[in-house]
């Protein structure tokens, strides 16, 4: 298993570049495919698992006499992904505890500019408030965090620990969508469910309930920041 697969941080890419090899065409992956990767990644299941069921899912399909039309999700590999993380489930539960607390090619000055980019598209996000609640306030509180996160960055002379800052953002991320579903309209939240139901429809047969949920929770944490146009923090999308 090379070190490729196993990179904490490169978890998205390598799912988006197998899929579209595997499909013969760039194909860009919609909200509910990006979502669906994120619950992969929070449940832990490791990226060999993912690329495997991809794989098992596309030899089918391409058994198939006839396929009038082409695999055009990543909801369609759900059930061979599932299948293939249970297959190396000693391989999933192992993969937390490799990640490394710096990975070539994120040098401090990296992670600075990255932080404080984030940190200008959070203040210039403008976002809707209610009484007592403050979506701006909280952005630009976010914003002021990671500027310093970023100072500490450009002046530190060790290697970064990824894994603590990437801890340190989850909490800011959840914090910011926390306020936006509390100060967004009702009827914005029903259009995003509604949204998303149409968009897992097809593959609601072949998901569990938990796993449908989860990926309700992400689809609408995804479609609500592209809407105000905030940045998400993670380190994935470095």
């Amino acid at each position: 298993m090379t070190s490729k697969v196993e990179n904490y941080f490169n978890y998205f890419t390598e799912i988006e570049e197998h899929f579209q090899r595997r499909r013969g065409n760039a194909l860009l992956l919609s909200t509910l495919d990006w979502a669906l990767i994120e619950t992969w990644k929070d449940a832990g299941i490791a990226l060999p698992a993912v690329l495997r069921g991809i794989d098992d899912a596309f030899d089918k399909f391409d058994q198939r006499p006839t396929k009038t039309r082409k695999v055009n999700s990543i909801a369609y590999c759900s059930q061979a992904v599932l299948a293939a993380a249970e297959e190396m489930k000693e391989a999933a539960v192992g993969v937390a505890s490799d990640k490394p607390n710096g990975v070539a090619g994120f040098q401090n000055a990296d992670i600075a500019a990255y932080l404080s980019d984030r940190a200008a598209q959070l203040e210039a996000a403008v976002l809707p408030e209610k009484i007592h609640l403050s979506a701006n306030e909280v952005a630009k509180e976010t914003a002021i965090r990671l500027r310093e996160l970023a100072d500490e960055f450009e002046q530190s002379k060790t290697a970064a620990r990824l894994e603590d800052l990437e801890r340190i953002l989850t909490v800011m991320e959840e914090r910011l969508l926390a306020i936006l579903l509390a100060v967004s309209a009702d009827e914005e939240l029903v259009s995003i469910r509604t949204q998303a139901d149409r968009e897992l429809a097809p593959y609601r047969s072949k998901m569990l309930a938990a796993q449908i949920e989860q990926l309700h929770k992400q689809f609408m944490h995804k479609r609500l920041f592209e809407l105000h146009k905030l940045p998400r923090l993670s380190l994935f999308y470095m």
